[in-house]
């Protein structure tokens, strides 16, 4: 078996004396989409803040290209071609949707991900790249969102809750872009709630329970009932 770009593996986190994650470990091939699945409070979010270096472990380890970097921070992340799109998207509010997009790029990364690239894949971007973010729609900052995220052209995408608060039919059209983003070469970790969306967009699942991996494997084998029953503990 080839060599995971991405190696996680007995995974400890705390916030404070609180632990949030217990012995986790997770594989993402190049190429591949994961999709990590749970409930609110099961860990999702730390688990993407953990391996984009926003908190460090207090036990385990994450190699991403064959290097050990877990507990690096995350500008050092940005550097090795982790970028993260948060919950929430955070765009700048008072800088235009081009001036959001440029700052992704800082890190510098060679690539093919251009603002001419950006705006090709996300025409709507293109039009309203003058205006500022608070401007869009939520469905339209969630996409700037990801193409900020692109910018920094990694090698692997992290995405948190890219479904949160947006229409159902707005959220089909976020996940339709995925796969054109999956087909240059890039791999990507979705924290989903939404069971149905992460089963067609992912090669393979993780579910979440209270910081712990209650289930995982292959989303082909995967139903919406074994995945509930792993999503509320029954």
């Amino acid at each position: 078996m080839p060599e995971p770009l991405l190696d996680v593996r007995d995974l400890d986190v705390f916030y404070g004396d609180f632990q949030a994650l217990f012995g986790v470990s997770l594989r993402v091939d190049t190429g591949s989409v994961v999709a990590v699945i749970g409930a609110n409070g099961a860990g999702k979010s730390t688990l993407l803040k953990t391996i984009a270096g926003l908190m460090a472990p207090r036990r385990g380890e994450i190699t991403f290209g064959g290097q050990a970097i877990g507990g690096a921070p995350a500008f050092r992340m940005i550097r090795h071609g982790v970028a993260l799109v948060p919950e929430g998207r955070r765009l700048f509010p008072s800088l235009t949707v081009e001036e959001n997009l440029l700052i992704g790029g800082q890190a510098r990364r060679p690539g093919l991900w251009t603002l001419a690239r950006i705006y090709e894949l996300f025409p709507v971007l293109a039009e309203r790249r003058h205006l500022p973010a608070p401007a869009l729609s939520g469905g339209q900052q969630q996409i700037a969102a990801i193409a900020r995220a692109l910018m920094a052209n990694p090698r692997l995408l992290l995405c948190d809750e890219i479904s949160l608060g947006l229409a159902p039919i707005v959220v089909r059209d976020v996940y339709a872009r995925l796969p054109q983003i999956a087909a240059e070469g890039l791999s990507l970790v979705i924290v989903e709630q939404d069971i149905v969306q992460a089963l067609k967009a992912a090669s393979h699942v993780y579910c979440l329970q209270e910081g712990r991996i209650a289930l995982q494997g292959k989303a082909a084998d995967m139903t919406r009932d074994k995945i509930s029953a792993a999503y509320f503990g029954v």
